[in-house]
């Protein structure tokens, strides 16, 4: 799996209803239907994915979902697995974000099992890492994102698609954003991890950051070494504001 472009991907968390896909298909008519320059990807609320895999078909842009079941199938009320995803037309799942970790408690044993529900379905998981205000503060942030992706990472994703995102849970919607400096150790930190887990076919899976990725701060991230994109949360909810993060790129 060789990297050549990064990889921009939109989370719109538990945003958008059905009007909302007038700001995708703006987007698609601003990227056109030729080659991109890097990859792009929307991960809507599950009730959207069809009907935005409906209104991309075609074009550059890709479907992703916002979190799966590690199960194919079963009595899990309100679960949606990894093969339902795919069904409905995405071919990426975010796994792992900060915000399922801390509000429902989800361990690195169980985003790696998702991790691997998603690859078992034929779709590329982006497996989210990051440390808490609190751990950046004690000095442990490399330790913890090491952790998370020795434990995260199962080995179904060797030689698959799959990205890993970096995303400082005190960076998240608040405005604040990590040094350059800061940001280029926790990724190294997080590639090193990566080879020692996976091996070197590891080493071309892009690693994003995430993390208050505005339109004013996209190209100098994305120039730090080894941030191979960016995983964004409300600058990817209005064209206007995602498409300078992409032309960034």
């Amino acid at each position: 799996m060789k990297q050549s472009v990064k990889l921009i991907a939109g989370n719109w968390k538990m945003n958008g209803l059905g009007a909302s896909l007038v700001e995708v298909e703006a987007l698609r008519r601003a990227l056109g239907d030729g080659p991109a320059a890097c990859r792009v990807a929307l991960c809507p609320p599950a009730t959207l994915v069809e009907r935005m895999a409906a209104a991309v078909r075609g074009g550059a842009i890709e479907v992703g979902g916002q979190d799966c079941r590690a199960e194919i199938s079963g009595a899990h009320t309100g679960g949606v697995s990894a093969e339902m995803l795919k069904d409905a037309g995405a071919g990426l799942v975010i796994v792992g974000h900060s915000e399922r970790r801390q509000e429902f408690g989800e361990s690195d044993l169980l985003v790696s099992a998702k991790a691997e529900a998603a690859v078992r379905a034929g779709l590329a998981p982006i497996v989210c890492v990051g440390e808490t205000l609190q751990q950046r503060e004690a000095g442990q942030a490399v330790e913890v994102v090491r952790g998370q992706v020795m434990n995260s990472l199962p080995h179904a994703v060797t030689g698959r698609d799959f990205a890993v995102a970096y995303e400082p849970v005190w960076a998240i919607g608040t405005g604040l954003t990590p040094t350059l400096e800061q940001i280029e150790a926790v990724h190294r930190a997080i590639r090193a991890a990566m080879i020692e887990r996976l091996g070197l076919a590891s080493a071309a899976a892009p690693i994003l950051y995430g993390g208050s990725v505005k339109p004013d701060n996209a190209r100098d991230i994305l120039a730090v070494p080894e941030v191979g994109g960016a995983l964004v949360g409300g600058a990817s909810l209005k064209a206007a504001d995602f498409l300078p993060i992409i032309r960034a790129a």
